[in-house]
């Protein structure tokens, strides 16, 4: 196995089994309250939770997001849960590609399609490499596995912590807009578990990025992830920084306002409450990863399968219980801000 083989056979494994959670700080959704309708004038099985994502229609707002790829059990995860997402009428995205620049063999592991053919598909490349790269070599990851669109990943607290990560992110947003121009298929500029600031969103908008996963901080830290991964002596600065980064309702907060087309919520959504609230506050649609991956570890395809369809019927029940016939509908009903996430609301409006 090679050393990125190794990595990212590392993570997948610290992912399901050890405690990489952050420690003191949250997603903030407990700071957000739906308002209650006592007569919603609703029925279940009326609600419309279908929208439109890439030009591809999806049965609710959802998306198995990015995990794994480049080794041959993350090869079996991506196709079991890609299927599940398509049965579901979900979005699924891939784990960073990187492994296939330089080991072909990998290829396999991203392969989806074959499993899931109509399935919306985000691939995942890192803006580091990316910047490294003709857009034609972009392209050509892209049609490796028929994405509908591309994930370019920004983890610069990750790549820091990390003992053979990146050093260097300059050009990281000069190749978000030229991919914007060049590619062919959306971008999306996504963040991997630190959040996306009022200030971040605003320079990806005057570049022209039109899709941004927030991937906020409360969920799985990937700092935490590369500090049990380093050596003892190395341990310290991932210790200081495990913790560090936007909570995701801080980050959608602060980048629903700026007239993307599309707002991913993902990091730390672990129910359909979370999900009911991430879009009350702008989201269009949701991510989750570690806990379908941990679902799928523990019962296979029916355990992750079960646990969305209850992700699901979490969700629905809110927007019942606040009067939300659909998705837009959902986006407009009243909520109460308070305490730490208000503090975050005030300072990205100063």
């Amino acid at each position: 196995m090679t050393d990125i083989q190794s990595r990212k056979a590392d993570h997948l494994d610290l992912a399901v089994n050890a405690d990489v959670g952050f420690r003191d700080k949250t997603t903030l959704f407990e700071c957000v309250h739906l308002v209650h309708d006592s007569l919603p004038e609703l029925a279940v099985d009326g609600l419309d939770t279908r929208t439109q994502l890439f030009g591809k229609p999806l049965k609710a707002p959802l998306l198995i997001a990015g995990m794994t790829g480049g080794t041959e059990r993350a090869g079996e995860i991506n196709r079991a849960l890609a299927r599940i997402a398509a049965e579901s009428g979900y979005a699924f995205g891939l784990g960073s590609q990187r492994p296939m620049l330089t080991r072909p063999e990998t290829r396999s592991s991203y392969r989806v399609r074959d499993a899931a053919p109509d399935v919306v598909l985000l691939g995942n490349l890192g803006a580091v490499q990316a910047a490294q790269m003709t857009t034609a070599a972009v392209a050509e990851l892209v049609d490796a596995v028929g994405a509908d669109a591309l994930c370019i990943h920004l983890n610069p607290a990750m790549e820091l912590v990390q003992p053979e990560g990146d050093r260097s992110f300059v050009g990281c947003l000069d190749v978000l807009a030229r991919l914007r121009r060049e590619l062919g298929v959306p971008v999306v500029a996504k963040e991997t578990g630190s959040g996306i600031s009022r200030k971040v969103a605003e320079r990806l908008r005057a570049v022209g990025v039109e899709h941004v996963d927030v991937s906020g901080a409360g969920g799985t830290s990937w700092v935490a992830v590369e500090t049990l991964r380093t050596t003892p002596a190395a341990r310290r600065l991932g210790e200081l920084f495990w913790d560090w980064g936007i909570p995701t309702a801080a980050s959608v907060l602060a980048v629903a306002p700026k007239g993307f087309q599309s707002v991913f919520a993902t990091g730390g959504v672990s129910n359909g409450l979370e999900a009911a609230k991430a879009l009350a506050l702008g989201a269009h649609v949701v991510g989750i990863a570690r806990p379908v991956l941990q679902a799928y570890e523990r019962g296979g395809e029916s355990g992750a399968r079960e646990f969305l369809a209850q992700v699901e019927r979490e969700l629905r029940t809110a927007m019942v219980l606040v009067g939300a016939a659909n998705l837009k509908q959902l986006r407009e009903v009243p909520r109460i801000i308070d305490g730490r996430l208000r503090d975050w609301s005030d300072a990205w409006t100063r």
